[in-house]
């Protein structure tokens, strides 16, 4: 699948290629691409299989959002961009590099889910059951885990905003296929890429105070990654570390 793409910067500066998390959208990369990142790179972003405006039919395995972008990769004719990956973009940034790694000349792999315990599994894709419609974004956003006093609720409700449509009676439905959401969340439970098969240039980009990455994972991958940097708050590196985020890809890709 032909996954819907968007672009910022010149189209002749090195590219940047950029994959979102579960259940977001391209705008997860916008205010950065927008703000910085497009003064150095040709960013592109994408929404996944079952995300935005991209096809919602199945399957939604993770080897065929794999297929799907590198289809789309191919389509715009990059051989070998740079790669920056968050959560389920991390972990499929740590997939691709064991598939292909000559398509990947560097990558970044922020907050990936390596692997979380089938318990975790089970009550994250339970939680989804309960569909894709919320009385409103900040109801949204409460029912969130991964949020809490450290997160700017405005930059977050603003980057949320196209990824969700008013309904007539005043709530809002995000514009996702929850069954696409919930078929991601069970593959989390098995491990992704096994660290030796790590073998382009990468950055595991992770915030140890929200734990996802853990103490053993990031012992693992270690002698296998060119660079592990930590930096503070929670899963959205983008709204609690922001600065720091964007100037490590900004560095390692340059």
């Amino acid at each position: 699948m032909l996954l819907k793409t968007y672009e910022w910067g010149d189209a002749d500066a090195p590219p940047l290629v950029c994959i979102h998390g579960v259940g977001s959208h391209h705008t997860e990369f916008r205010h950065v691409a927008e703000d910085r990142w497009s003064k150095q790179f040709r960013v592109i972003a994408f929404d996944l299989r079952g995300h935005g405006y991209s096809g919602w039919e199945p399957p939604w395995d993770h080897a065929t959002h794999l297929d799907d972008i590198v289809e789309t990769v191919d389509a715009l004719g990059l051989e070998a961009p740079n790669w920056v990956g968050h959560s389920f973009g991390g972990r499929l940034i740590f997939d691709l590099i064991a598939r292909s790694p000559e398509r990947v000349r560097r990558g970044v792999s922020m907050e990936p889910v390596i692997e979380v315990s089938p318990e975790l599994v089970m009550h994250r894709a339970t939680q989804e059951l309960t569909g894709d419609v919320w009385d409103s974004l900040d109801a949204f956003l409460a029912s969130r885990e991964n949020t809490g006093a450290d997160i700017d609720v405005e930059l977050y409700k603003e980057k949320l905003a196209d990824h969700f449509e008013a309904l007539p009676d005043g709530r809002v439905r995000r514009r996702t296929c929850q069954p696409a959401v919930i078929s991601i969340f069970s593959e989390f439970a098995k491990p992704c890429a096994p660290p030796e098969t790590i073998t382009a240039p990468t950055m595991l980009l992770y915030a140890p105070a929200f734990g996802l990455v853990t103490p053993a994972q990031r012992a693992a991958y270690e002698p296998y990654v060119e660079e592990v940097v930590e930096v503070p708050g929670l899963h959205d590196v983008f709204n609690t570390a922001y600065e720091e985020t964007a100037a490590a890809v900004e560095r390692f890709c340059a």
